[in-house]
């Protein structure tokens, strides 16, 4: 691990996009007619969404706040299940919504990017069976041209699928069918639209439990391909291929990508005398708890550099990285040490040309409002909203497009150590 207070002074190359990511569902509050909400209200999760952040409402307030710190581009997604609550059935006032928000913020001059599916789908597509069916993709299809049409003068970066592209056993068809509707989706989108497209890539860098025993290096590998080689090998081959499934031809992935758009958190440890291969049971930002009050996986930044430098041959962006916990300055560390695992991997030759915070504001973590992760604090009973000192801290960083010693110095007197 770095000892952040010898980390040199390092500046980003000129126009770096720096910015905060959210997603609909975890904001917006009250989205119910996707499948999640539906899951919630079976009692799968820890506690239910409710209203989130209730950004759907308040959202001309969060685009004067995301201004107000600085922030030079914003990530979130439509929800496709407000668009087309019913097959067939399509909500004007949800799309005028997002028109509005996108809008506001490009009046701001800050560069959007705009996610069509972050986990969440309509309860009647899932029905369907959703993406494990190849034949239902064309829904996604018309769902992408209907609100790709409507908001294209406001986007700047389309995103189709986050996170879905990797094959973990038994959902292999998942993940290809997932890469097939990123494909088609992508030539779908060319057709009209003049913005950047790709899809955000749940980048997990395994790592050998036993980094010299000979089988946990082995189901490394298995597990990176599982993870990362699947979606990078059906871009630049057009092929789907995944341990353990017969290998299928699918022509139109190949170059069908702008750039490549990471999300990235930890390592995942392998184990090959585990029955799950894994010591984490999820190997990005579900999180296990600590002291009850504490939300924080490994920090390791060093594998974001090694993800990178396997990204070459397209521009990078950064469409996720933070980390979750109650005491802000961990935050700070997180920030300074993967950016600074970034700047390696410009030093190196990777071409990354922006970076999105994960998240803007503490929202709802798929199961539990627990795991806070935003810049910003918000109250859930009052939905007020709170800049922590890492918001400003990310600011400045932002306004001296890079790290220096001095900024970190006015945040971060001494390093947080864990409660015992």
């Amino acid at each position: 691990m770095y000892d952040i207070f010898s980390l040199p002074d390092f500046k980003f190359p000129e126009n770096f996009l720096w910015g905060s990511a959210t997603a609909g569902h975890q904001v917006e509050g009250d989205n119910i007619h996707s499948q999640h909400y539906h899951r919630e209200l079976q009692g799968i999760c820890d506690e239910p969404s409710g209203k989130a952040c209730n950004h759907y409402e308040l959202f001309r307030e969060d685009v004067q706040l995301i201004a107000d710190l600085g922030h030079q581009s914003y990530r979130t997604s439509i929800e496709w299940s407000r668009i087309e609550p019913r097959e067939g059935e399509w909500d004007q006032a949800a799309l005028d919504h997002y028109k509005e928000l996108f809008g506001l913020l490009k009046a701001r001059g800050i560069v959007t990017w705009v996610t069509f599916s972050h986990f969440t789908v309509p309860q009647w597509f899932e029905e369907l069976e959703g993406f494990r069916k190849k034949e239902n993709l064309h829904y996604f299809l018309h769902f992408v041209e209907k609100a790709g049409k409507f908001l294209d003068e406001y986007v700047d970066f389309w995103l189709v699928i986050n996170e879905r592209t990797m094959t973990l056993p038994g959902w292999e068809q998942y993940g290809f069918n997932s890469i097939r509707a990123h494909a088609q989706s992508y030539h779908l989108l060319k057709t009209f639209s003049k913005s950047k497209v790709g899809s955000a890539h749940m980048a997990v860098q395994p790592y050998p439990n036993r980094y010299y025993d000979e089988l946990d290096r082995a189901m490394t590998a298995i597990r990176d391909f599982q993870y990362n080689g699947v979606f990078l090998h059906a871009i630049r081959n057009g092929e789907l291929i995944s341990p353990g499934v017969d290998a299928e031809d699918c022509p139109e992935a190949k170059g069908a990508n702008d750039f490549w758009a990471i999300n990235i958190y930890t390592r995942e440890l392998v184990d090959s005398r585990s029955k799950n291969f894994s010591t984490h049971r999820f190997p990005h930002k579900y999180l296990r708890m600590v002291d009850q009050k504490f939300y924080l996986e490994e920090m390791y930044p060093e594998g974001t550099t090694a993800m990178l430098e396997r990204l070459k041959d397209y521009p990078v962006y950064i469409s996720e990285n933070g980390c979750a916990c109650d005491d802000d300055r961990f935050r700070i560390v997180y920030i300074s040490l993967y950016l600074s695992a970034i700047h390696d991997a410009i030093l190196r030759g990777v071409d990354v040309r922006g970076y999105l915070y994960w998240s803007l504001m503490d929202n709802y973590e798929w199961s539990s409002f627990k795991p806070r992760f935003g810049l910003v604090h918000v109250d859930f009973s009052t939905f007020v909203r709170t800049p922590k000192p890492s918001a400003a801290f990310f600011k400045e960083l932002i306004e001296n497009n890079g790290f220096s010693q001095e900024i970190l110095r006015r945040y971060l007197h001494e390093l947080p150590v864990l409660a015992r």
